[in-house]
């Protein structure tokens, strides 16, 4: 809108004026930054163990970038389809589009613009198998989960699991050109991470859940119940992580894995523990406990790759 069009000051959806950085640091944080960079730290080890070693380094640069754009873009047409929750939960009230900082349609073209050039980068320099891979979970996130799986049914967060443990199979794809066991226990390790994780964060975040009609397992179910299957969750995890000594990993990732994942296991048997007496629940302390648990994890493989090779 013009300068001077009166619809600018009665369009309750128009953008006020700001700074250009600040709708600079809008489009950035659509993004979700965090959230990719816990991707980006899963992908790089499986491209490590992957190439017995250390990967070519235009290939990584290009898995990193692309992943980057790949993630970026699948959380900003998160943000443009959970535009009416995001409104009405205090966690997330204050992103771009809720705060009308940036209009939809500019949030979709961003978004389909990131998705667009990250699956393009992918196929002219590493892969089709590794560009289908992305696309595939740009689509299953925003589609699948987001769309549909969220809004409907308490198992959003396992069945959502997916696209979250894609990038390991796409790191993988883009140095093998095919996906072996190794890759696919990989995938199982984030996949069965992820709901200790988001349910603890979904715990501490219960009532904006509710308010907005989002049926995750806190708002259907009892905590005891939800804190329990974080108690088997981590336990899978766990075994999935040690599963990957039948492929060849080195007494080194065994040891760590083991260490790593029995601390685990116990900050999810306290929450539920607490739970279970009625003492004071925090939740986001197993969710920070278990980034931390990830990342180290993948920390160790990437160094079992390099010890091995």
């Amino acid at each position: 809108m013009g300068e001077g069009d009166p619809g600018a000051l009665t369009d309750p959806d128009a953008p006020a004026r700001r700074p250009r950085m600040a709708v600079v640091r809008a489009y950035v944080s659509l993004t979700k930054p965090r959230i990719v960079e816990l991707l980006l730290v899963t992908t790089v080890p499986a491209m490590m163990l992957a190439a017995g070693g250390w990967p070519p380094l235009g290939l990584t640069v290009v898995v990193l970038i692309g992943g980057a754009l790949a993630a970026g873009s699948a959380n900003t047409l998160n943000c443009y389809l959970d535009r009416d929750i995001d409104q009405v939960m205090r966690r997330t009230a204050g992103r771009p589009l809720p705060a009308h900082v940036i209009q939809p349609r500019q949030v979709l073209t961003f978004g389909l613009v990131l998705g667009a050039v990250a699956v393009a980068l992918l196929a002219v320099f590493a892969n089709l198998l590794a560009a289908a891979l992305t696309l595939a979970a740009i689509v299953y996130y925003d589609l699948v989960y987001t769309y549909w799986l969220k809004r409907t049914t308490p198992h959003n967060t396992v069945l959502g699991g997916v696209c979250g443990a894609a990038p390991v199979l796409i790191g993988w794809a883009a140095v093998t050109g095919s996906l072996s066991l190794e890759a696919w226990l990989l995938f199982a390790v984030v996949f069965l991470w992820q709901p200790p994780h988001f349910y603890a964060l979904a715990l501490r975040f219960r009532d904006d859940y509710a308010r907005a009609g989002i049926p995750m397992l806190p708002v259907v179910a009892s905590a005891r119940r939800v804190t329990g299957e974080s108690v088997v969750y981590a336990w899978l995890t766990v075994a999935a992580s040690l599963a990957l000594w039948t492929t060849g990993m080195t007494l080194v990732y065994v040891v760590a894995a083991l260490v790593l994942g029995a601390l685990f296991i116990v900050e999810a048997h306290r929450l539920h523990a607490r739970v279970g007496q009625g003492g004071q629940v925090r939740p986001m302390r197993l969710f920070h406990w278990s980034v931390t648990y990830l990342t180290a994890l993948f920390v160790m493989v990437g160094v079992d790759a390099v010890i091995a090779g």
